[in-house]
């Protein structure tokens, strides 16, 4: 009697432990979408890109105090730090080539990302660790990275203007909370 009340004991901690569970996103890419192209941020997005970084280094816990635990060796930063800022790209230029199974990201032709449409799977830089998932919802494609906080970074791409306009939505939730909710407008070179 006592070891059902256990393991659903169990499974609800583990499920409050856990990060947030990603969605699988669409492998199937909609008819006529091809985001490929060199695409150039507008005047208008520009003061967006120091936001984006901004945001990143809070994530990282950039503008807490640093208040070390004795005996432990971790600080109060690090226990409430996100590390998804590893994962935030962004740049003035933007080259994206669309293949029938991905997307390549290259932003100021310094960092490339790689998608796979329908992806699911852990991603890495370095130490750090969190799980992925990237495809299409509609007509827009679609990235969310996880950790194990319950932290999400969220990057949606879209056209507009008959395709010689991007827009890139740019979401950080910490636990919930919109610490960055950016849209990035780009025109086609």
């Amino acid at each position: 009697m006592r070891l059902p009340i256990l393991l659903a004991m169990a499974a609800i901690l583990t499920a409050c432990v856990a990060g947030p569970v990603l969605q699988p996103k669409s492998a199937a890419t909609p008819e006529g979408v091809d985001l490929t192209g060199t695409w150039q941020l507008r005047d208008d997005s520009k003061d967006i890109t120091g936001r984006i970084a901004a945001a990143g280094r809070e994530a990282a816990g950039a503008g807490e105090d640093i208040v070390m635990i004795a005996r432990k060796g971790e600080s109060e930063r690090s226990k409430n730090a996100s590390l998804l800022h590893v994962f935030l790209e962004s740049g003035s230029r933007l080259k994206i080539t669309q293949t029938p199974y991905g997307l390549f990201v290259s932003f100021d032709r310094a960092v490339v990302e790689e998608y796979t449409f329908g992806e699911h799977r852990p991603v890495n830089v370095g130490p750090v660790v969190a799980e992925r998932v990237s495809g299409w919802e509609n007509r827009r494609f679609v990235v969310e990275t996880a950790d194990d906080k319950g932290n999400k970074l969220i990057e949606r791409y879209w056209l507009d203007d008959a395709g010689e306009t991007l827009r890139r939505h740019v979401t950080l939730l910490k636990k919930d909370v919109r610490e960055l909710d950016v849209v990035q407008v780009f025109t086609r070179i």
